[in-house]
């Protein structure tokens, strides 16, 4: 993947290495216990929103106790750092272009970056929960070793194709933030708070699985007007959406598969839907909530 020509974002906020609790709350408090903590863990390995908003246990209407704001670092000067800034303000501008053509404004998230635990807006977060977007603050939370396990743990890519299965990880919690500006999030969150667990889980599978296609969006338009995917990303993109399916997660952890407990889409879904985004190009076939096969 080339992504020397994107323009980088100003809205990374770097707190890599400073402790990230903004005076913060401990593990535990607000009823949030360390198995609490463990379980959420499991489940936000998949990628997406923060799972205690999605399963109803967050507030969406206010930040915690000892949340505090940050200010916007720009683009942090490691080339790690750079590349989640380039990615960013790509699909700052690739968004921008598709809100434009809808005659509607596009506001891009914050993207936090950290190390080992912070304080969101959503309530306390922790490395293993792996990349989030918080709907409370508007931000996407990333602590930068889950790229390593994408390729350690989870086996998604190798080498420098890796770099186009990051970008896709990026671009997915960006699709969560473009569905809540579209008010898709907050009538799905609605939703699940109708319906039993079962009901709730797929309600979440179809905003994640959207939120894959809208990934493929960008990068339909990102290549579009930068040629920028090489051999093999495509490829490496495809096995990472495999690789945090909940039907392989699931055989992974417990070596059984349990469909009603999917909360982000099976390893075919998941795969099925960036393709469909990255093929089409449009928003509009990104539709997983008019999907009959879901």
């Amino acid at each position: 993947m080339r992504w020397d020509d994107f323009r980088r974002s100003e809205n990374v906020e770097d707190d890599r290495g400073g402790g990230g609790f903004g005076g913060g709350i401990p593990i535990g408090a607000g009823g949030m216990g360390i198995g609490t903590l463990l379980v959420l863990g499991l489940i936000g390995w998949a990628l997406g929103i923060d799972p205690r908003v999605l399963i109803g246990g967050g507030d969406t209407d206010q930040a915690p106790p000892g949340y505090e704001e940050r200010r916007p670092t720009g683009a942090p000067g490691d080339r790690l750092g750079d590349f989640v800034a380039a990615v960013l303000g790509d699909t700052e501008d690739r968004w921008k272009e598709i809100f434009q053509q809808a005659n509607r404004p596009y506001r891009p998230p914050k993207l936090r970056l950290f190390s080992g635990a912070e304080q969101s807006a959503c309530g306390f977060a922790r490395a293993a929960m792996g990349p989030f977007y918080c709907p409370n603050d508007q931000r996407i939370y990333l602590d930068t070793s889950f790229f390593r396990e994408l390729e350690q743990r989870f086996h998604g890519c190798s080498g420098k194709a890796c770099e186009f299965a990051e970008a896709y990880v990026i671009a997915h919690e960006v699709g969560h933030h473009v569905q809540n500006m579209l008010g898709i999030l907050p009538k799905a969150m609605e939703l699940q708070r109708e319906g039993d667990r079962a009901a709730a889980n797929r309600v979440q599978v179809r905003v994640e699985l959207q939120a894959d296609c809208l990934a493929g969006v960008w990068a339909h338009h990102s290549d579009e007007k930068w040629k920028n995917i090489e051999p093999g990303d495509v490829e490496a993109a495809m096995q990472t959406a495999a690789a945090i399916g909940d039907d392989r997660l699931q055989r992974q952890s417990q070596g059984y598969v349990v469909p009603d407990a999917f909360t982000h889409g099976s390893s075919a879904q998941r795969v099925h839907w960036f393709s469909t985004g990255l093929k089409s190009g449009s928003v509009s076939s990104c539709n997983t909530f008019a999907s009959a096969d879901l």
